[in-house]
């Protein structure tokens, strides 16, 4: 019988690259999303069946924060996530062979702003804001589930950087049209993973089954803006590239669609 993984909110950037992989090591996989082919969120039986008998089912979904931050999309954004989270919850509280793993996407951005020293799983301090309350809501209702016959881990993820999509398009962008030079001061620390070493951190944790709770997914190594920006230079052959000072930052920011993107999906 063929193994068998699901990936909730599995057509976004990771969802994808993670599909891909899985289907290369002989796997079953099963998409929940919004919109059929994929198995859709009011289908509850549908997802049930979908993780019955699976090995892990590793929940990504969630509505892009790439929006303006008005009442109705920050309500959409923190429902987009614990909404389906609780679904999932539920449905596994209904099979009859559940997944040994679930592992659910959270955010690094749970962490206070820091320049002074690493926030880690046990001593990274809580820091405050929409971001910040968006992590506190989604690992509570991942949490509030006590599942015996399944493990259950929350992934605290930094930006992911892949080839093929995910935040480095729009900075490549920025480089191409000769607007890659630093952002701000260039001082800023830039937290990453590459979306291979997340889909190897979901491998390990798999396979090692001690594990549980909370684990952060970034590169033991952010680099400072100017250091990203010139490493991105000097990959697409542009020497040179204007800055954006602080003020046209704050200006930008103001348009909904250059903020930060989280590039999962519902």
């Amino acid at each position: 019988m063929q193994k068998k993984i699901v990936l909730a909110g599995g057509t976004g950037f990771i969802g994808d690259y993670f599909k891909k992989q899985f289907s290369k090591q002989g796997y079953d996989v099963k998409i929940i999303s919004r919109k059929a082919p994929a198995i859709t969120w009011n289908d509850q039986q549908g997802i049930i069946d979908a993780l019955e008998g699976a090995e892990m089912v590793i929940n990504l979904a969630g509505k892009s924060v790439n929006c303006r931050y008005h009442d109705k999309n920050k309500k959409d954004i923190i429902t987009s996530r614990t909404g389906t989270t609780k679904l999932l919850g539920d449905a596994l509280n209904h099979c009859q062979n559940p997944p040994e793993l679930w592992i659910n996407a959270s955010t690094a951005t749970i962490y206070r702003h820091a320049e002074d020293r690493p926030m880690t799983e046990e001593n990274g301090e809580i820091g405050t804001g929409f971001s910040v309350d968006v992590a506190k809501k989604w690992e509570r209702a991942f949490f509030n589930f006590s599942l015996p016959n399944t493990r259950q881990i929350a992934l605290r993820i930094a930006i992911v950087l892949g080839p093929d999509g995910g935040v480095i398009t729009p900075y490549k962008n920025l480089v191409n049209y000769g607007l890659g030079g630093i952002q701000g001061d260039g001082k800023q620390m830039f937290s990453w993973i590459h979306v291979e070493d997340l889909f190897q951190i979901t491998q390990f944790l798999q396979s090692n089954t001690q594990l549980s709770g909370i684990f952060n997914c970034s590169s033991p190594n952010p680099i400072p803006n100017h250091h990203l920006m010139r490493a991105l230079r000097q990959q697409l052959n542009r020497p040179v590239g204007l800055p954006a000072p602080h003020t046209i930052i704050r200006i930008r920011c103001c348009l909904p669609k250059n903020r930060d993107r989280a590039y999962f999906e519902e």
